[in-house]
């Protein structure tokens, strides 16, 4: 699986560019927690060819994270699914909630 890296502001602007032609979806994700970890294993074993993922580093990128947060009005959660449609967030999860069958019928 190959997981498209979101690691500038700009990448973010363009994804919410992007939003308004495609769902994009954003995996907010530390690489010190467990439970992250876990969650991104369970969406790395459902992944399809033709999936777009961005995956943030939030122990890199925080910054953005907080651009997140801001531009969508979500708080901020670690780990966290974004999915976001025409520059809004539109579901999201967090933690245990992560579930791919979810948010392939979100973007479906």
């Amino acid at each position: 699986m190959s997981w498209t890296p979101l690691s500038n502001l700009q990448e973010w602007k363009q994804i919410l560019a992007d939003s308004h032609l495609n769902h994009q979806i954003v995996f907010k994700h530390s690489t010190r927690c467990s439970i992250s970890s876990l969650a991104k294993s369970r969406v790395e074993k459902r992944f399809m060819a033709g999936d777009k993922f961005h995956l943030l580093d939030l122990l890199n990128y925080r910054p953005i994270s907080n651009a997140i947060t801001n531009d969508l009005n979500i708080e901020h959660e670690s780990p966290q699914v974004l999915v976001i449609k025409n520059g809004m967030c539109i579901y999201h999860a967090s933690h245990s909630a992560i579930d791919y069958d979810e948010l392939m019928e979100k973007i479906g």
